[in-house]
């Protein structure tokens, strides 16, 4: 078991709990095969991921387990819950307790904290994420993302003890018409951001114009024509991610300072 701390009150506010199955599916796919990401899951002496607010249910604890074993088999998960309501007994080498931004005085080397930050105001996240990241193991990192109610529209951004790294979108490739259709689901560090003369808009918007000039593609599928206009914006100056093997979703992937807003909260 993972070493942990002295338990403190926790941190935070009790949110509406909404999950569902397989909700997250986006994003732990992306987690298992980033290399950052999996490589600190190797590396870890004492393996532990914690999500983070997972609900009323912990379905997408259990699953978040299932996938991230198959990088580090012996990985410790905890979901941690503020609302003592929802705390549930230990399942399937999972266990729960309660806890907040603290983390319940453990050292993680993984938190996922989805669709939590979304229901604060944007000026509650720079505390937020110092408070997660001050208790991350040393090489430890976060995950704050936001998701539609099925999974099909997702946003994270990945940070770790001392910044934001980088922001990645990843979409249903047959449900979402065009990229910025994401803006919805942006983070909350960015969803209020998405106007002219911010870094996120002018993102949005050239994919918007990649996806457009892409449109010969479309018989291909909606994947084939997003490689190309992912192409386009690499071709016109975003350090957009290439990704070596075939994505099963829509993935549109950049460093922080790509995106990050012009004048911080």
């Amino acid at each position: 078991m993972a070493p942990s701390r002295k338990a403190i009150p926790p941190v935070g506010t009790i949110t509406r709990g909404t999950t569902g199955v397989n909700r997250l599916r986006r994003s732990d796919r992306w987690l298992v095969n980033d290399d950052l990401v999996s490589t600190t899951l190797r590396e870890a002496t004492h393996p532990l991921a914690v999500d983070l607010g997972y609900g009323a249910a912990p379905w997408t604890t259990f699953e978040l387990a299932a996938r991230l074993r198959t990088v580090r088999p012996d990985l410790e998960v905890v979901g941690l819950e503020i609302d003592p309501a929802r705390v549930v007994e230990p399942r399937d080498g999972v266990r729960f307790a309660r806890g907040g931004f603290e983390l319940a005085g453990l050292r993680p080397t993984l938190v996922r904290a989805f669709n939590v930050l979304r229901q604060y105001p944007e000026e509650a996240v720079p505390e937020a994420w110092s408070r997660i990241q001050e208790n991350l193991a040393p090489d430890g990192l976060l995950v704050d993302g936001t998701c539609d109610e099925l999974g099909r529209r997702c946003a994270w951004v990945l940070l770790d003890r001392h910044h934001p790294l980088s922001l990645t979108l990843a979409w249903d490739p047959f449900t979402v018409d065009r990229p910025s259709d994401i803006a919805e689901r942006l983070p909350k560090a960015l969803i209020h951001r998405n106007i002219p003369g911010e870094r996120i808009h002018t993102l949005l918007k050239e994919a918007d114009q990649a996806w457009e000039r892409s449109a010969a593609m479309a018989p291909y599928g909606p994947r084939t024509r997003w490689r190309e206009a992912a192409n386009m914006l690499r071709a016109n100056g975003f350090p957009v991610r290439t990704y070596n093997r075939r994505m099963r979703d829509c993935v549109l992937s950049v460093p922080w300072d790509v995106v990050a807003p012009s004048h911080p909260t």
